[in-house]
């Protein structure tokens, strides 16, 4: 799972055709994700695992709930500091190098990752988390700024990026995991550290593809304002060392579980602060609140979404381990692999829906957007029911199938495909023009609430050594479904508020 959007101030390079008709500048920008995303997945995909196994064999000895706690602040952290990443390159150093200096820090993260010990461990943790928020928000943008308004071959664009994302994240599940069955944790993570080392090299050398491509800060500030900001930041990061080195002499102890709800607690506030003040404060048209107020729909059916998705680090992937026979003949399948399925899943199926949407729309059905994130959420949920009668079986310590999980993977998949893209769309149309980046901030929130939210679930649904608990897997895909099936029905009534009245 992976989107990002167009950026701004686009750059004609219409007669650049050099990348399979796209501007070259594609093939920088789609390699260098490609690594990233190879690097990120590839790791992402040891961490529980890694964070239960005992201290004898190298892990920390965490009970699963913590772990899986401790995984949801670190993907929630990762969308929330691309707000951050974001404000930084509009206004401070600009994409290029948030892309290079973001990178950079994402690679140290993995080196730290793979040194042997505790504290190297979370400080790798802060680290990637810190440089994604950097790249990840920019190098998207970056895209959008290869073409101009009127280049048709925008969205084709965005396409091969997406591939690449998918490609890298693919490739990470399966070397990682080889390389954790064969030399261990610290070697997988260390094999993330030279997939991000790859894609620097390649970003720098050929860094000429993109030049004059958001190489600059795109909002003009004061030197009073700019000192100011350079203050604040460099304020943060002090906080966030003290508190790093507080936590690693053991003079602070954090509690992940505590952390993690009060933390999801805050933003999802923030959150619906936001919609309330642009509802009441805003100045909005009639139309512009019915936008408004069909786009908070289905920002809170991105929230459920995402809870239920990124069970695939966390409990999904601790039941790959514990309660899945992997034994594939004389070889047993790494638990890792099975995280390659969705990025798999998506290669294969994105063209289908992508003539599915055109195939409707030639025939005059058009569903709106709420009936479109209805129908992902609900069979995204349906994943969830496939999950509870595998866990009844495991539940009487039997090892199921591969397939019960590779199918939980296609369905979610297939939920991702109708409702992710949708959303951003939703974004980019229905938000109120003097809003638009404010609100695509807004949304990004839902990720993060999602992933949070996703951790303390994860934990309820891990009942410790080994052991699952079916009923949260019922309960999720109940909720899920009926969560769908509430915003179905509301989009009789919100299909006429998604109409469009920019002046």
């Amino acid at each position: 799972m992976d989107t990002n959007q167009p950026g701004s101030n686009a750059i004609d390079r219409t007669n650049d055709t050099r990348f399979f008709g796209h501007p070259k500048g594609l093939s920088t920008l789609a390699f260098t994700e490609m690594w990233e995303r190879m690097s990120y997945y590839g790791m992402r995909g040891l961490l529980v695992v890694f964070m239960v196994l005992s201290i004898q064999e190298g892990g920390f000895g965490l009970n699963e709930q913590s772990a899986n706690a401790i995984y949801g602040l670190y993907t929630g952290a990762v969308y929330f500091t691309g707000l951050l990443g974001g404000w930084m390159a509009d206004r401070l150093i600009g994409g290029q190098k948030a892309v290079w200096y973001g990178g950079i820090i994402i690679m140290l993260g993995h080196i730290s990752l793979a040194i042997p010990g505790t504290n190297t461990f979370f400080l790798g943790l802060i680290l990637v988390v810190l440089g994604t928020g950097l790249l990840k928000p920019n190098i998207g943008a970056m895209v959008g700024q290869l073409y101009s308004d009127k280049d048709q071959r925008r969205d084709s664009g965005y396409t091969i990026y997406y591939l690449g994302i998918n490609i890298g994240s693919a490739i990470g599940g399966f070397v990682c995991g080889i390389m954790q069955v064969n030399y261990g944790y610290h070697a997988a993570f260390g094999a993330a550290a030279v997939g991000m080392g790859l894609g620097l090299i390649q970003y720098k050398l050929t860094a000429g593809n993109i030049t004059a491509v958001f190489d600059k800060p795109t909002v003009k500030m004061s030197n009073k304002a700019l000192t100011l900001s350079w203050s604040i930041i460099a304020g943060l990061m002090l906080v966030l060392a003290i508190v790093t080195i507080s936590a690693m002499s053991g003079a602070l102890v954090i509690d992940p579980l505590a952390i993690s709800g009060s933390i999801a607690l805050i933003v999802f506030s923030i959150f619906i602060l936001y919609f309330v003040v642009i509802f009441l404060k805003g100045q909005l048209t009639t139309q512009e609140k019915r936008n408004v107020g069909a786009l908070f729909l289905i920002c809170i059916a991105s929230i459920c979404f995402w809870a239920g998705f990124e069970q695939a680090g966390s409990s999904f992937n601790f039941f790959a381990e514990n309660n899945t026979d992997r034994m594939l003949g004389g070889f047993e399948i790494p638990t890792q692999w099975f995280q390659s399925l969705n990025p798999i899943f998506i290669i294969v199926l994105s063209p289908f829906f992508a003539a599915l949407w055109v195939n409707l729309g030639k025939r005059m059905i058009q569903p709106s957007y709420s009936v479109k994130c209805a129908v992902g959420l609900i069979i995204m949920a349906s994943g969830f029911f496939v999950m509870f009668f595998a866990a009844m079986f495991a539940a009487d310590s039997m090892k199921v199938a591969p397939m019960w999980l590779v199918m939980t993977y296609f369905l979610h998949t297939v939920g991702e495909l109708c409702l992710s893209p949708v959303a951003l769309s939703a974004v980019s149309k229905l938000s109120p023009r003097r809003f638009a980046g404010q609100l695509m901030g807004v949304f990004i929130l839902t990720y993060s609430i999602g992933s949070l939210a996703a951790g303390l679930l994860a934990g309820l649904v891990n009942a410790g050594e080994g052991k699952v608990e079916p009923s949260v897997y019922l309960q999720v895909g109940l909720f899920g479904t009926c969560a769908g099936i509430i915003l179905y029905l509301l989009s009789f009534k919100t299909k006429s508020w998604e109409k469009v009245d920019h002046n």
